[in-house]
């Protein structure tokens, strides 16, 4: 069985938000944010001290996007992923890769710079330039929502669970209220799927049953070295 190490509402997230959208079958381990300074203990099992983790036998990987990848070849053919061959499979895997690289990488220096480091460090000029970076690249996709409903492929796939993440993100930072209007309609739709919801639930009582804090991660308290799980 996979194997889910995770933290409330961190990048764990997609893989969560996937298995879920897939049914497939997985143990879901909670951790108090950030895990390399609150349970060291991970370090043994991560050396990173990041999240995720996914085990599945002796496979072991930590990049968010490339898991929702894996998981949706392990149960192919499924819709949530489009295929060699399909017009949209260039674009289906540069979303799925943008919901990381080019979405979820600054708003992680807008929580450094606005949240993680001690006071005297902060730099609120800084977190406001990358939170309109943030913006500027996430509305280069309300041209596509003007008339798309899902990214790729006709449908809600892997990419759309990836950019998904990035705008959950954007909404604890208190971003959503900048999106533009097909952007935000989007957003809209994605948090109706039953597959997040889900996701949503399983976070919430694994932490409970856990005995884990479920302030999500951007909001919990942190080590005064910047954590970007």
């Amino acid at each position: 069985m996979i194997t889910l190490y995770h933290c409330m509402s961190a990048r764990s997230f997609r893989p969560l938000w996937m298995l879920e959208e897939l049914g497939m079958p997985y143990e879901l381990v909670m951790l108090p944010f950030p895990p390399r300074a609150l349970q060291r203990t991970y370090l043994d099992v991560n050396p990173l001290g990041t999240v995720p983790l996914m085990l599945d036998g002796d496979t072991r990987m930590t990049e968010s996007a490339a898991i929702c990848q894996y998981l949706c070849a392990l149960s192919a053919p499924t819709p949530l992923q489009v295929e060699r061959g399909e017009d949209d499979f260039g674009a289906y895997l540069n979303y799925l890769y943008f919901g990381e690289a080019t979405l979820t990488f600054p708003q992680t220096l807008v929580l450094r710079y606005a949240r993680f480091e001690p006071a005297h460090r902060q730099q609120p000029a800084v977190a406001d330039d990358y939170a309109k970076w943030f913006l500027a690249r996430l509305r280069t996709l309300e041209p596509l929502f003007s008339t798309h409903t899902y990214l790729c492929g006709g449908r809600f796939t892997a990419a759309d669970v990836s950019v998904g993440y990035a705008l959950l993100l954007a909404e604890h930072l208190g971003l959503t209220a900048r999106f533009t209007p097909a952007v935000a309609a989007y957003w809209k739709r994605l948090q109706t799927r039953d597959g997040y919801l889900r996701a949503l639930r399983a976070q919430e009582e694994a932490a409970v049953a856990q005995g884990v804090s479920t302030l999500p991660a951007p909001d919990a308290p942190a080590d005064p070295v910047p954590v970007t799980a």
